[in-house]
């Protein structure tokens, strides 16, 4: 089993989507990571009919990475029902930005884009020309 194996298992239990009440969405996005120590952290997604509680899975699994006293990625697959093969399990901007603010060195993390040819990208390649760079 290798550690994409891994982080998808941590988060598959996750996926269950649900309609907390009649304002509030859940886990039908999930996400695992695995921090720069080697452990593993995982979140889901909730959402707010207003906006004010927004997250989406890979800012919950960064909040418990620091939660954890860790700041830096080395690998991230996010995902619905089934593993990403292909642009969908690219995270938003604000999660982007997200995992550049906790660390530069972010801009290595390793994300799944397809899941079964295990192909990835690099926070980097996604915001080549990040603005806090110019800081």
């Amino acid at each position: 089993m290798d550690i994409w194996d891994k982080l998808y298992q941590a988060a598959s239990p996750l996926y269950k989507p649900a309609e907390l009440n009649k304002f509030i969405y859940a886990n039908n996005v999930v996400c695992a990571l695995e921090a720069k120590s080697g452990k593993i952290y995982t979140g889901y997604c909730v959402e707010g009919l207003c906006g004010t509680i927004n997250l989406c899975a890979e800012r919950v699994a960064l909040l418990n990475m620091l939660q954890g006293g860790e700041m830096e990625v080395k690998r991230m697959i996010s995902f619905r029902e089934t593993p990403p093969e292909g642009l969908d399990g690219l995270p938003c901007g604000c999660c982007r930005e997200t995992l550049m603010e906790f660390s530069e060195k972010n801009k290595d993390t390793e994300i799944m884009v397809n899941y079964n040819k295990r192909e990835t990208i690099t926070v980097g390649e996604l915001l080549p020309n990040w603005w806090g760079y110019m800081k």
